[in-house]
């Protein structure tokens, strides 16, 4: 099994920003594949740039399924 290690201090390292299914985001090194069930958002940036954007769009932390159990919605 191949491992890989990245420095996400290093202010050169480059990221994606990913989402999955249920809404919740992650960063990726920028030069892998994402990894299945995940997407790309299109931001490829450096980590405090990519943290940023989630800050700002990541509003409620509870996945998807969760959040639309609790409101009394049904998926489509």
């Amino acid at each position: 099994m191949r491992t890989t290690s990245y420095d996400f201090e290093n202010p050169d390292a480059r990221f994606k920003v990913v989402i999955n299914h249920e809404e919740q985001y992650s960063i990726w090194p920028a030069d892998l594949p994402v990894p299945g069930g995940w997407n790309e958002t299109g931001v490829n940036a450096s980590k405090a740039e990519c943290d940023a954007y989630i800050e700002e769009h990541w509003t409620d932390m509870r996945p998807k399924s969760l959040r639309m159990a609790l409101d009394g919605e049904h998926a489509a």
